[in-house]
C-alpha cells in the first residue's frame, strides 16, 4: 500500500527527473514491462496508437519528447494517493497545460503503467 508520504518523496523524483531532461533517470522509476497510455504518443508516436509498451519503446518515445521540447518543465500541483496507485496532476509550463498521470505500481514499487490525460 503507498503512503502519502511514498506518494509525495515519488512525485517530488519524478518532477525532479523530468526537469532534469535524463532519460535513464526518468525511466528509472518505470518496470521493464511498463506500459503507458496517452494521446502524446499519438502525436509523437503515432505507430502506437497511443499506448506504448516495454521500457525500450518508451525510452524511444520519450527521447523524442525530450528532444521535441528542450524547455519541459513540470510543477507539481498535488498527488492523489490510491492503494497501489498515485495519480499526479502537473502543470506544463512548456505547453502551458495541465495533466493528470495516474501510475499503478508492482511489488518492487515501480511504475508498471501509466494513464495521462491532458486539459485543452
Amino acid at each position: 500500500m503507498i503512503t502519502k508520504e511514498i506518494a509525495g518523496a515519488f512525485a517530488k523524483e519524478w518532477v525532479d527527473a523530468w526537469n532534469s531532461h535524463d532519460i535513464e533517470k526518468i525511466l528509472s522509476q518505470y518496470s521493464e514491462d511498463f506500459t503507458i497510455e496517452s494521446p502524446m504518443a499519438v502525436k509523437l508516436y503515432p505507430q502506437s496508437k497511443g499506448i506504448v509498451k516495454g521500457k525500450s519503446e518508451v525510452r524511444k518515445y520519450w527521447t523524442i519528447g525530450l528532444d521535441k521540447s528542450p524547455d519541459l518543465k513540470f510543477e507539481l500541483l498535488e498527488v492523489l494517493v490510491g492503494i497501489n496507485s498515485i495519480s499526479l496532476y502537473i502543470y506544463n509550463s512548456a505547453s502551458k497545460r495541465k495533466s493528470v498521470e495516474l501510475m499503478s505500481f508492482n511489488q518492487e514499487n515501480k511504475v508498471n503503467k501509466a494513464i495521462v490525460t491532458y486539459s485543452e
